[in-house]
């Protein structure tokens, strides 16, 4: 009788509430259709960066996010799926973003197909997908320079490793495979002059190779040894500032390859300015750690533990590079130690610091100053790509 009771007087403190929540709004707030789709612009705003998910590169569903690191709110304005050590590339000319990746036929095992996948920019649907032939696309963590454009980005790029190297050529438009050029000893790719590519060489040279109109491999030209590949190797994902790449090598120098004409050339190098509170040394340390702004300063991941083997453990600083006139600008204290660095393409960049936790934290590239965190995007955001 008394949980009756209690029934009924529970009933009615809910009605009374309810009375007096219908009279407070009593307009109720209209159904929303689902699903509900915004498209985004053609042409992203400076301020967004396709952030890509390190972690999930070994899994059969990975992720790129795409983050507006300028808002005040609402950062992550959409997302494109990922799949096995997948690569993402997207065009400044053609509305469409790029993806290498890899299936499986039981998710993790059985048949391997190799596909580039189309998406649109503004719905972020999938609009097609070429096959790769050969099960051979380079499967590692992700590094940009794994798929990259060329031939006014009419063309796409491939690095394969089985381990033997070798890139594929893929006409965008015809979607249909072009050509298969092997390398043996080189790894990566560069666009270089209006339609070929370099690679990095193992014994320190780099080979430029032109392709006809065809896709075809025509000549090809190797440089004299340039990176000190036992002693002070560079890392292989560079700055760019025009068609000039920047470099940065282990131990904090700086080199500067021209890719614009049609073999790369070795602009030579220089040392970034030693500073003190060296505990032993400053290096660059990180995943991508080397980013430019839209003026031409260059932006690299500093470690003050610096030492054999560090490379990969990330940095408590940016340091900001004149590369004209060879000297350190500024020294951006970082917030939190960051694994990954890349500069906004804005006429006031931001600069963008990735934490192994999926958190962004982003300064004012010109003052260092802190802006915001952005809080967790991604799992392991290792590779960031700015928006031109």
């Amino acid at each position: 009788m008394q949980s009756i009771l209690r029934g009924a007087a529970f009933a009615a403190l809910m009605w009374s509430a309810g009375a007096a929540g219908a009279a407070e709004y009593p307009q109720p707030l209209p159904e929303e259709p689902v699903p509900t789709v915004t498209e985004l612009p053609e042409r992203y705003p400076a301020s967004w960066v396709f952030v890509h998910d390190l972690h999930f590169n070994s899994l059969p569903d990975g992720r790129a996010a795409l983050v507006d690191v300028g808002a005040e709110s609402h950062h992550l304005r959409g997302q494109i799926p990922v799949a096995q050590f997948g690569n993402i590339l997207p065009s400044t000319t053609r509305g469409e973003i790029y993806v290498g990746e890899t299936f499986y036929s039981r998710l993790t095992r059985g048949e391997r197909t190799d596909v580039i996948t189309i998406w649109d920019t503004k719905t972020l649907a999938p609009k097609g997908e070429i096959v790769l032939p050969g099960g051979k696309r380079g499967l590692f963590v992700t590094l940009r320079n794994s798929l990259q454009l060329t031939n006014d980005e009419k063309w796409a790029l491939v690095f394969n490793f089985t381990p033997g190297s070798s890139v594929t050529v893929v006409d965008l438009d015809g979607r249909k495979i072009l050509s298969d050029i092997d390398l043996p000893g080189c790894s990566l790719v560069y666009p270089t002059g209006a339609r070929g590519f370099t690679s990095l060489c193992a014994d320190g040279t780099m080979t430029s190779i032109t392709l006809d109109a065809a896709g075809k491999p025509g000549a090809s030209v190797t440089s004299e040894a340039f990176n000190d590949i036992d002693d002070d190797p560079l890392f292989m994902t560079p700055a760019m500032v025009g068609r000039t790449g920047w470099f940065v090598s282990f131990k904090g120098n700086l080199r500067a390859i021209d890719f614009s004409g049609a073999a790369a050339k070795d602009l030579d190098s220089f040392a970034i300015p030693a500073q003190a509170g060296r505990d032993p040394e400053w290096r660059p340390g990180g995943w991508q750690v080397i980013s430019a702004d839209r003026a031409g300063l260059l932006y690299v991941l500093m470690n003050p533990k610096g030492g054999e083997g560090s490379h990969k453990d990330g940095g408590t600083e940016a340091w900001v590079i004149d590369p004209k006139a060879k000297t350190l600008v500024r020294r951006i204290a970082l917030k939190n130690h960051s694994v990954s660095i890349e500069a906004t393409q804005q006429e006031t960049p931001l600069l963008v610091a990735s934490r192994s936790d999926g958190s962004l934290d982003v300064y004012d590239a010109a003052t260092g100053a802190f802006v915001r965190t952005v809080a967790r995007v991604a799992h392991d955001p290792m590779t960031m790509t700015a928006a031109r």
